[in-house]
């Protein structure tokens, strides 16, 4: 899948190419981003002119779109993936975190950077009855631990911290959980868990 750039900031462009360390395509305007089929968009939020909601309704019907911004928050993450965003997350964020967004939109998933996604878990009601909480069984006891934690929002290295063990440790741990229980992600654990 072709990866275009959109950003009215040349730093932002150097930036996302050096993290992806692969060719992009480089798209200067609206007029011409509009023509991109079949491809993983990264664009930078303050570039779309006021346009974002029109620009991906017409996007995300033949496209996925990562929504990066220098000043991200939540209520705007949860406004752009209403209107089809894949991804959203900060613009000038480390290369790891960029290849994790690109790599998880190939894959069909959702990806919000990893703080939002725990402020989307807590907000999740949580049920007065643990009737799904049987569903942790089919986990080993460590398992169990990290399912519950990231149920209750905690981000990765809050568990590491509260297990004492690496937050290396304990995404190895989530992707078992999320294996054993069929869910993609943490927010779909937490929905089943919730």
């Amino acid at each position: 899948m072709q990866i275009v750039l959109y950003s009215d900031d040349i730093l932002l462009i150097e930036h996302w190419e050096q993290s992806l360390q692969q060719n992009s395509l480089l798209v200067d305007t609206l007029e011409e981003l509009k023509t991109i089929k079949n491809s993983l968009i990264i664009i930078n939020y303050s570039a779309c002119e006021g346009q974002c909601e029109t620009l991906l309704r017409d996007l995300s019907i033949t496209n996925k779109v990562l929504v990066l911004h220098r000043t991200p928050n939540i209520h705007i993450a949860k406004h752009l993936l209403k209107h089809g965003a894949r991804g959203y997350g900060n613009a000038l964020m480390r290369d790891h975190f960029i290849v994790s967004a690109v790599k998880t939109i190939k894959e069909n998933m959702i990806w919000l950077y990893p703080e939002f996604t725990s402020m989307l878990i807590a907000d999740l009601p949580l049920k007065e009855e643990d009737n799904n909480l049987d569903k942790l069984e089919i986990l080993s006891g460590r398992e169990k631990e990290v399912a519950l934690l990231l149920r209750d929002a905690l981000t990765y290295k809050d568990i590491a911290k509260e297990l004492d063990i690496t937050p290396r440790t304990v995404k190895a741990h989530a992707a078992k959980i999320y294996k054993k229980l069929s869910v993609k992600d943490r927010i779909a654990l937490a929905l089943l868990l919730r």
